[in-house]
């Protein structure tokens, strides 16, 4: 496990294949006029409030301005010790969820280390989480958050993947509540990984995620939750969103505040759309 290298899965699907090509596509992203409009600084004397992020995981040419609105609030916000990264399986699995404690994984920007001290205790803490590598090869939610926190914080960024095949409201809270456990005393950012509404008309996506966006603001998982439910929303991310609610309430976070909404649509007109929407919780 120490050894083992997660080679990139979607690279020249989801994004650029290449590394200077990668580079050349985040950097649009923040240039795009759906992005903050400027390539992100990172502040190295940053207050450190966030605690947690939302952000969308489609391919770089949809979502990609939107995720780049969030991880420039990053870089404002400083250096984290650690970015854990909590994002759906698209494929079909058995268990509650799964983590990585050793080895790196691999984008064309290079490889990035686990957190191997965090990661373990995680596991330790967590009833629902088991230790899987094969389970995390093809999923896409949290390997397209990689390549842009890699461009942000280079060879000294550290990170956790955890991927839930369960999103029941109670694995949730497991997970959120080891988080806050765990977490406490480190440097941590978690960021969660979804999209929202999927294949709907624009006006009726916007009007079902800023639903949920405004119980995100108020940092209220289980509201969230019966909202998606109640209506039928598709977000398709709703338990890793939950999970890193509840664990940045234990965290001290204090709001949510959302930084962009687009959908699909805004980049190539479509009958039916997908929501995208960066949210950061901040202390």
């Amino acid at each position: 496990m120490a050894e083992y290298v997660r080679p990139p899965a979607v690279a020249g699907q989801f994004y650029a294949g290449g590394a200077q090509q990668l580079r050349e596509e985040i950097e649009s992203c923040y240039r795009h006029r759906l992005g903050p409009g400027k390539l992100p600084e990172v502040n190295e004397a940053g207050p450190r409030q966030i605690v947690g992020l939302v952000s969308p995981h489609a391919g770089y040419v949809y979502s990609g301005p939107t995720a780049a609105q969030g991880f420039c609030e990053l870089a404002r916000d400083g250096r984290p010790e650690t970015v854990i990264v909590i994002g759906p399986a698209h494929r079909p699995g058995l268990g509650a969820a799964v983590i990585q404690t050793a080895g790196s994984w691999a984008t064309p920007l290079g490889e990035t280390a686990i957190d191997s001290e965090l990661a373990s205790a995680l596991l330790a803490a967590c009833p629902a989480l088991s230790e899987g590598t094969v389970e995390l090869e093809y999923e896409h939610s949290l390997e397209v958050q990689l390549p842009f926190l890699q461009h942000l914080y280079g060879e000294t960024l550290r990170f956790v993947p955890i991927m839930m095949l369960d999103q029941d409201q109670a694995i949730a809270e497991d997970i959120g509540t080891a988080l806050a456990q765990v977490c406490q005393p480190r440097d941590v950012v978690i960021v969660a990984s979804t999209d929202m509404t999927h294949q709907e008309p624009a006006q009726l996506a916007r009007e079902q995620d800023m639903r949920l966006v405004r119980y995100m603001e108020q940092l209220d998982a289980e509201g969230m939750l019966r909202a998606r439910a109640r209506y039928g929303i598709t977000m398709c991310g709703y338990g890793p969103t939950a999970a890193m609610l509840l664990a940045a309430r234990e965290l001290g976070a204090q709001q949510g505040e959302l930084i962009a909404y687009s959908n699909s649509g805004d980049v190539q007109p479509m009958p039916t759309v997908v929501g995208y929407v960066s949210l950061k919780v901040t202390r």
